[in-house]
């Protein structure tokens, strides 16, 4: 059967496209391991291996430029192809992949969320954004100083490591909440994430919003912690409570203030509305906690907390160019999020004038996803009877790290992207083969291939992984059957506690840096605010 054909979009257009502001859709499809070793600075990693699960909210508009590449992988035809076919209309491949954008003197930058990390050492290198050292911290926790350690990153991430004593506050809730955490001016607010940008972020928020605290980043996170020599806690809970009607208020205005100053517009709903109806990309986010959101938000609205939109705009709003609303119900988060947005490029815009009638939708954020030929499912009691009889192959398209931890006995792991590559003799031979994941949402997308390669039966398991476990059936853990290499994620320098000193190193090193690689891309179009500190 003939491929379709493509065409090929070159370098130095796209190029110019980005210093116009045009959107631009610059598709990475191999997976985000590969992805993390070099990329153009505004690309999107959205891998071949599971395309189908986040496609559609990160591009929603079908007649967006989309350009698609790979490193020679062989990858990005086929991903063409599958946008293609689910009604995309402006689908081309990058001229030569990654080469070609070097040839056309583009910048290759490495690891993840690199315009948000870029952009953070833009901040501080132009508005001197204060900081401590680790060491310095960590006498004044230890001198019993009035002092506060707030930690802007997600609760997860807080959990798994923090520094003694710290708070979490993401870095959307700072503004609102620090009046409240450090209610007398004479406090010293603290604030760290795991390496850099969501400190220097989230302490120039506090410094923007003028709040009258002496305020410091912890200068290289809990990295900086590390190497200095200090413990981190482990397993915390402290987390921020609810926000005083003063403090709210306070923290409203200037937030406002902020937003204004950063040129973000204001719209009401009917200029929404209409916007969605435009031939334009417009992302619609909802920047409050998720359990606020789940309480009720504006129908149609995606739940992001605001300072992790910041740090991952490109994961969230993958369409250069595009507009981005926000919306909350205090006047803070929305405003101080849009602040930073318009500052790293963006046309933003907070939705105002809401009425709580308007968050008349309730429940979690659900992603869009293609619909797909509904596939012949089997229940975990069936399945644990076809693997005792024997010639069933499992097949997991899970995440490693969830198949490493607990997988059915077994089960064979693997990605879609390693699938595609070698084909049929990557699989083990067998009489059947069930497909599985997670949910198996996923899973159900590769029943076709797998069963084109192999000509032999192939199932899904109803309910995935989870129903497995939820029927008590065994599992194992560990490597038996890894059919693809460990690239399915990237391993932060900044996550977990075993990382090696060499490589936490390295990775500021690289952010130190990133100021004078952004001068050589010249795409970026970040216009950072020197702003004067507003009374609070």
């Amino acid at each position: 059967m003939t491929k379709p054909v493509f065409p090929l979009r070159q370098a130095a257009d796209i190029i110019a496209a980005l210093r116009q502001q045009q959107e631009v859709a610059i598709v990475d499809v191999r997976d985000e391991a590969l992805f993390a070793t070099a990329h153009p600075l505004f690309a999107v990693n959205i891998p071949l291996s599971k395309l189908e699960l986040e496609l559609l909210d990160r591009i929603p508009q079908r007649a967006t430029a989309i350009t698609l590449y790979d490193n020679g992988e062989g990858l990005a035809q086929t991903a063409a192809e599958r946008i293609a076919a689910l009604g995309y209309s402006n689908v081309a491949l990058l001229a030569d992949d990654l080469a070609g954008w070097q040839a056309a003197s583009g910048e290759l930058f490495i690891d993840v969320n690199s315009p948000s990390k870029a952009f953070g050492e833009l901040v501080e290198h132009h508005n001197r954004t204060p900081s401590l050292s680790a060491d310095e911290v960590h006498q004044l926790i230890n001198s019993d100083a009035n002092v506060v350690v707030l930690d802007a990153r997600r609760f997860d991430e807080y959990q798994t490591m923090s520094i003694p004593g710290a708070t979490s506050v993401p870095g959307g809730e700072l503004v609102l909440r620090v009046r409240d955490l450090a209610p007398s001016p004479e406090t010293t607010v603290i604030v760290n994430c795991a390496g850099r940008t969501r400190s220097i972020i989230g302490t120039q928020s506090l410094v923007n919003a003028g709040i009258r605290n002496p305020v410091f980043a912890l200068r290289n996170g809990t990295i900086g912690w590390t190497l200095a020599g200090h413990a981190l806690d482990k397993g915390q809970q402290r987390r921020y409570g609810a926000s005083s009607e003063t403090a709210q208020r306070q923290a409203a205005n200037n937030a406002r203030n902020i937003a204004d100053r950063a040129g973000v517009e204001r719209i009401p709903l009917a200029t929404l509305k209409r916007w969605q109806q435009e031939n334009r990309t417009t992302y619609l986010f909802d920047v409050r906690d998720v359990e606020e959101y789940a309480a009720g938000h504006l129908p149609g609205s995606r739940h992001v907390p605001g300072g992790q939109l910041v740090q991952e705009t490109d994961h969230y709003a993958s369409v250069r160019g595009a507009r981005i609303v926000l919306i909350d119900n205090d006047g803070v988060r929305a405003n101080m999020t849009a602040s930073w947005l318009a500052q790293l490029g963006w046309q933003v815009a907070v939705l105002d004038e809401l009425q709580s009638s308007d968050f008349s939708a309730t429940g979690n954020w659900k992603a869009q996803v293609p619909a797909v030929a509904a596939p012949e499912l089997v229940s975990p009691q069936q399945l644990i009877t076809w693997l005792e009889e024997g010639q069933t192959q499992v097949l997991d398209f899970t995440t490693r790290a969830n198949h490493l931890n607990s997988h059915i006995p077994g089960a064979a792991w693997l990605l879609r992207s390693t699938l595609q590559q070698q084909g049929k003799k990557l699989l083990p031979e067998a009489r059947r083969y069930v497909l599985t994941c997670g949910s198996s949402l996923l899973a159900g997308y590769a029943v076709e291939q797998v069963a084109a390669l192999t000509g032999k039966p192939v199932f899904v398991l109803e309910g995935g992984n989870a129903a497995w476990r939820a029927a008590g059936l065994p599992t194992e853990q560990g490597e038996q059957q890894l059919l693809s290499p460990p690239i399915d994620r990237y391993r932060r320098p900044y996550e977990g506690t075993d990382i090696e000193p060499g490589v936490m190193q390295a990775y500021l090193d690289w952010e130190y840096g990133l100021v004078a690689q952004l001068d050589r891309d010249g795409t970026h179009g970040f216009r950072v605010l020197q702003l004067q500190a507003v009374n609070a």
